[in-house]
Parts: C-alpha cells; sequence; structure tokens
C-alpha cells in the first residue's frame, strides 16, 4: 500500500512540473532586452551602421515594387505581443506604427523589448491586412473591445520579417 502511494505521489509530481514547464513556455521569453542583446539569427556586425530609418524604408518600398530585402532598419519598439513575443510594432516617423513578425516564427522577444532603440534585419514589403488579421494582432495586444470593434476595412501597411533583432542606444 505504501508502495501505490508513494508511486502516486511522484506520477502527480511529474505531472505537476511537466505541465509547469509547458505554461511557462507559452508567454514571451524573460528579459530585460538591454543594448547589446541580439534576438533571432544574429546581426551583422554593421547593421546599426548602415542602418536606414523607417521613412526611408517607405521610400524605397515605393520604388522596388513592393519589396525590399536584406535591408536593416532602426526604430523603437512601440509594443510586442502580449501572448508569446512573437511580433513587435515599430515606431515610424509620421508617429504611425509598422509591423514586423520574426521569420518562420523562429523566435521571440521579450516584452521589456517595449520603448527600446533596436536594429531590425530581414524583408520589408508593403502589404493589405485584412480586417481579421488586424483584429487578431488587436486581441494580442489586449486592445479595448470598442478599438477591435472600430477595425472594419482592410489596410495596406508595411510588413517586416525579421531574421535578427538587436537593442542599440
Amino acid at each position: 500500500m505504501k508502495f501505490k502511494s508513494l508511486l502516486f505521489a511522484v506520477a502527480v509530481s511529474v505531472s505537476t512540473l511537466a505541465f509547469a514547464q509547458e505554461s511557462k513556455k507559452s508567454g514571451p521569453p524573460a528579459g530585460n532586452a538591454v543594448v547589446g542583446d541580439v534576438y533571432g539569427g544574429g546581426v551583422a556586425s554593421n547593421a546599426e551602421s548602415k542602418a536606414i530609418s523607417v521613412d526611408k524604408l517607405s521610400k524605397k518600398l515605393k520604388k522596388s515594387d513592393k519589396k525590399v530585402e536584406n535591408v536593416a532598419v532602426k526604430g523603437k519598439v512601440t509594443d510586442v505581443c502580449d501572448k508569446k513575443g512573437c511580433w513587435l510594432t515599430i515606431q515610424t516617423e509620421d508617429n504611425s506604427q509598422f509591423f514586423v513578425k520574426m521569420k518562420d516564427y523562429g523566435f521571440f522577444v521579450p516584452t521589456a523589448l517595449k520603448g527600446k532603440n533596436v536594429v531590425l534585419e530581414g524583408t520589408a514589403e508593403r502589404k493589405v491586412t485584412s480586417v481579421d488579421e488586424q483584429k487578431h494582432y488587436a486581441e494580442d495586444a489586449k486592445k479595448p473591445q470598442s478599438e477591435i470593434d472600430a477595425i472594419t476595412t482592410p489596410k495596406e501597411e508595411i510588413r517586416f520579417v525579421a531574421n535578427g533583432i538587436k537593442v542599440v542606444n
């Protein structure tokens, strides 16, 4: 009888630990996002010096058939997905934002990245974002329901797929 009780206790402990680990994985990674931290596949050593502004990126996209590959962009993070850290938004010069996803959903960033300056390396394009997709991201960002309900039309915007992200000054 003692053996069965002990076995049951071990089984409960192991399953509790397994579920505790699983729930920890579902949130954004921990971290303070300090200058020099890198997320993803890395960022070239000269990326910061060659990075362009969001405004210059927008102009490049207008000239280049809506897509620019292997580009480095510098900007300030305004929001990070609270659920997993799987997307972020960057402030533009005209106080709008552009959306950044991680390449192949291959890495995530901590929410501490909000308010930090970063250099992104990857591919940018102009894309029309559907109403459903806009609402999905607004829900991820925990926007008020009234703001989510106000999304009624698709919008063309800059979308960036990041290979790597580096926190800079």
